[in-house]
């Protein structure tokens, strides 16, 4: 079979298309041919090196990325059941990677399997940064009287929040990068789709929202426009932080919370991780039902160095996607 293969941390060129032995199915697990394998941002600090001491630990080279995965399963070991062959499934594979291949084996008890109507490129999307987009939304709590602001919103976590906060009835401010993603996320439903690369978005923001503040803050981003997004929360509001991928999270102190009456948390990590399955199930019964549909940016999978330099560069639309 043809994967990306590491054999040394560092830039995105350590990635190698290359050809490596047909895996075969162990007892209770299954072989999938991928169709569609997601892309995480956590695969490129895994691939530079740099998340050593995080929540997933740094592999043992040479490694497989890759942990999100769609196909067909073509083979089962022992103790699985047979009636799987032929299916086409959804998997997360936890914390052992092997996504970025034409074939990966998964544990029988963490599939799905998908309708006709589901593509794996949605698939995927969904049984990862849906999953941890569904964890938010638990958290968050949204109702028709909020005034949501969403970062990153053409993202793949933001596009989510923005069609999930439509569907109850908010009102939705996006933010995003450039004139085409701010389009974008007008089209997902977005009320107020901004521009954060506009100096003056703040005041405009104002003037056109007029007597009414934003009551939640979904941040992703952090950095400079995170927390010019938060001096924008009124009396009583909430910050729910799953990132920070403008180079820092949100810099906010007891005095903030106490002074507007705010709520601040970290909506990811060890709170989601007993939930995972309840998540996923959530998440996939969104995109079954047409209420989410994924933005997504494509590569082939000979191409996963030139997916990782996009991610890294905050240049992709929605979640990326590899087809083997």
């Amino acid at each position: 079979m043809k994967t990306m293969t590491l054999h040394e941390f560092g830039p995105p060129e350590n990635l190698r298309y290359e050809e490596a032995p047909d895996p075969a199915p162990d007892p209770g697990t299954v072989l999938i041919r991928v169709e569609a394998a997601g892309v995480h941002l956590v695969d490129t600090m895994l691939r530079s090196g740099a998340a050593g001491g995080g929540p997933i630990p740094l592999p043992e080279l040479p490694t497989i990325p890759g942990r999100e995965v769609a196909g067909r399963v073509e083979a089962v070991g022992s103790e699985a059941d047979a009636g799987w062959i032929g299916k086409r499934v959804v998997v997360h594979l936890g914390m052992v990677p092997g996504g970025y291949a034409e074939l990966a084996v998964a544990k029988v008890e963490s599939l799905y399997e998908l309708p006709d109507h589901v593509d794996g490129v949605q698939a995927v999307a969904a049984i990862g940064t849906g999953r941890t987009t569904a964890g938010i939304l638990s958290q968050a709590q949204l109702t028709a009287d909020d005034v949501v602001l969403v970062t990153a919103a053409a993202g793949g976590i933001g596009s989510y929040l923005v069609q999930a906060a439509r569907n109850v009835g908010t009102t939705v401010i996006g933010l995003a990068g450039g004139a085409a993603k701010v389009r974008l996320v007008r089209d997902l439903g977005a009320q107020y789709a901004v521009d954060y690369r506009d100096p003056d978005w703040v005041s405009a923001l104002q003037a056109d929202l007029g007597d009414r503040a934003v009551t939640v803050l979904l941040d992703g981003v952090g950095g400079e426009s995170g927390q010019r997004a938060f001096e924008l929360l009124g009396v009583g509001g909430r910050v729910l932080m799953f990132g920070w991928s403008g180079g820092g999270p949100i810099q906010l102190t007891t005095a903030d919370l106490m002074k507007r009456g705010l709520t601040a948390t970290w909506a990811i990590g060890p709170k989601l991780t007993p939930r995972l399955r309840e998540l996923e199930k959530a998440a996939l019964e969104e995109t079954f039902s047409g209420g989410w549909e994924a933005l997504t940016t494509t590569f082939p999978l000979s191409e996963a160095a030139a997916a990782h330099r996009a991610l890294e560069s905050r240049s992709t639309t929605g979640k990326v996607v590899l087809i083997p």
